[in-house]
Order: C-alpha cells, then structure tokens, then sequence
C-alpha cells in the first residue's frame, strides 16, 4: 500500500485517536478503531473486519494467530463476506469457493463519527474484469460497520442491470469463546437443518452442544441466537434481518489440522454463528431492487 494512498485515507476519513488507516506485512491496509466504547481492525481487502472487542471486554470476535493477512487471501478468522454465492458454486469448476468478494478489494467510501461515541465506516466494493467474468450482473455491494459496545454490520446488494440475478451469501462470523466443549447454541431449537458433516436433513432437539465436527445449515429461521460460554461467564447475542438460514460451523481436531492455521487448539477457542441466505435460501433480485443482509452482535452476562 502507497505512502500516499494511506495518507489520503487518513486525511479525508481519519480522525486522531479514534480511526487510522494502516498498512500491514503484505502490503494489505488496515482501518484501526480505537474509540470509547470498543476497538476494531477491519482489512481494506475483503472489508474483512477482523477484530472486534468491547471496552472493558474480552475479543468477541476470533482472529487465529496463525492466519496471515496477505493479497489474495482471507485471514482466518474475523467476518469474511462471502458474496455472491455461498461455499462452492452451484456450477462447481474452478470458481472460488465462498465467492469473490472476501478477497477483493474494497474502497472506503464514508465515515461517521457518532454523538454515542461509535464509530461508522461504509466500504464499496470494486469489481475487476477477472470478477466480471465470474458473476456477470450489475449488482453493486457495500457493506456499511458501526463499531460501539455493539458491532452491526450491513451488507446492501443492489440490481442496476436488466436482468433479475440470484446470490447466496453470509457474513461468516467466528466469534470468541473459552472452550467449544463448554458452549452452546440457543435460538435453533426445532429447527430443520441439514448436516454437512452426517449428511441428511434434521430437526434440532434443544441447544446446539458440540462434541465434534459440525457444520450445519439452519434452516427457515430468523431467530436470534445466543452463544452461551460459561468460561467466560456471557452470552454473545447474535440478531439479524434479510436472512433465514443460519450456518453454525466448528471443525473440531482432523478438520483443524488439514485447514493449517487454526493452530493445534484453535479449534476450541472459535465457533462460527453465520447469518447467511443459503441453501433454500437465496435472494433473486428483479432488475431495481436490493436486498440488505444486516446483523448486530452484543453481549450480556451469563448468571
């Protein structure tokens, strides 16, 4: 990243001791938020937030230490966006899986300083030729972040072309916990789902616990959930709006080791709640129309 590139960003969006632009290793820019009610890393590329933790908190949102944040490549960990489709594409080939845009590049185009003392950043994606011949559609994506005591994350998808288009995506969050053997997932209770680890479709019985590999797709859902960790004593509480399928992912030890850098425990320390619109799921947008993923993320004690 140019000297004068980050000195431009710093200059029309900064604001001293509450958001810097900088560059990491690799030549990837960073939006750093340091204001009075929490801080947050977020990468230029991929808009990817990577960090995020209330004052006077511990990290509620996971960044492996063995994920490298490099051009052309989504660290492991933060909120990737996945956009415009979910996991593989249906067409299955050589398109990326997850999509193209949690490694793009993406240009800030707005920041606001708010009388509650939380901070906005609005990013626009930039779509490259190579892009284009993956999703052929106009469909311009922002993603709009508040970061406060609560994060909220908007994710606005926009049709200006002459044909309707139809995307799967998630805002594939790993949020922090003390022991994965420890917490548990409320809010899905008699849910359907299916179950990419065993196969099939089934109905969820209770709270999700987890004692292996779990990948799962909830699904007609809109519901809240709450992650319960007793180790650190509070519940992360997960909203959304625009989506009704909730993805919740933990890859447990064999799976761990293969993906290489979630590190020998990593696994214990991370569970994925992911607001998405997939599988049954899908938005099919007519030609003037925009369909906004949006969620917010808070916590409260755990008695």
């Amino acid at each position: 990243m140019h000297r004068i590139h980050l000195d431009s960003l710093n200059s029309r969006f900064g604001r001293p001791g509450q958001l810097a632009f900088k560059t990491e290793p690799g030549s990837v820019a960073v939006a750093e938020i340091d204001n009075e009610l929490g801080s947050a890393r977020i990468a230029l590329q991929g808009a990817q937030l990577l960090t995020w933790t209330p004052r006077g908190e511990k990290p509620v949102v996971w960044l492996s230490p063995h994920g490298k944040l490099v051009p052309g490549k989504s660290a492991r960990g933060g909120v990737p966006v996945c956009w415009p489709w979910f996991g593989p594409h249906p067409a299955g080939g050589d398109f990326p899986s997850h999509g193209f845009a949690r490694t793009a590049p993406w240009e800030v185009l707005d920041t606001e300083f708010h009388p509650d003392g939380s901070t906005e950043l609005t990013f626009s994606l930039l779509r490259s030729d190579t892009d284009s011949a993956l999703w052929p559609h106009s469909t311009p994506l922002t993603l709009r972040v508040r970061i406060g005591s609560c994060l909220s994350m908007e994710l606005r998808t926009r049709n200006i072309g002459a044909a309707p288009a139809t995307i799967g995506q998630a805002l594939h969050t790993y949020f922090e916990i003390s022991d994965i053997r420890q917490a548990r997932v409320l809010g899905l209770e008699d849910c359907e789902y299916l179950d990419k680890v065993g196969g099939g479709r089934k109905h969820q019985d209770g709270p999700v616990n987890f004692s292996g590999e779990t990948d799962r797709i909830y699904l007609d859902t809109t519901a809240e959930c709450i992650i319960e960790d007793p180790g650190y004593a509070r519940r992360i509480h997960v909203t959304k709006r625009g989506s009704r399928s909730t993805v919740v992912w933990n890859p447990w030890i064999e799976k761990a080791a293969k993906l290489g850098d979630l590190g020998e425990d990593g696994y214990l320390r991370m569970l994925c709640v992911e607001s998405t619109n997939a599988a049954d799921d899908l938005v099919t947008l007519p030609p003037g129309q925009e369909h906004v993923l949006a969620v917010e993320y808070r916590l409260s004690t755990l008695p």
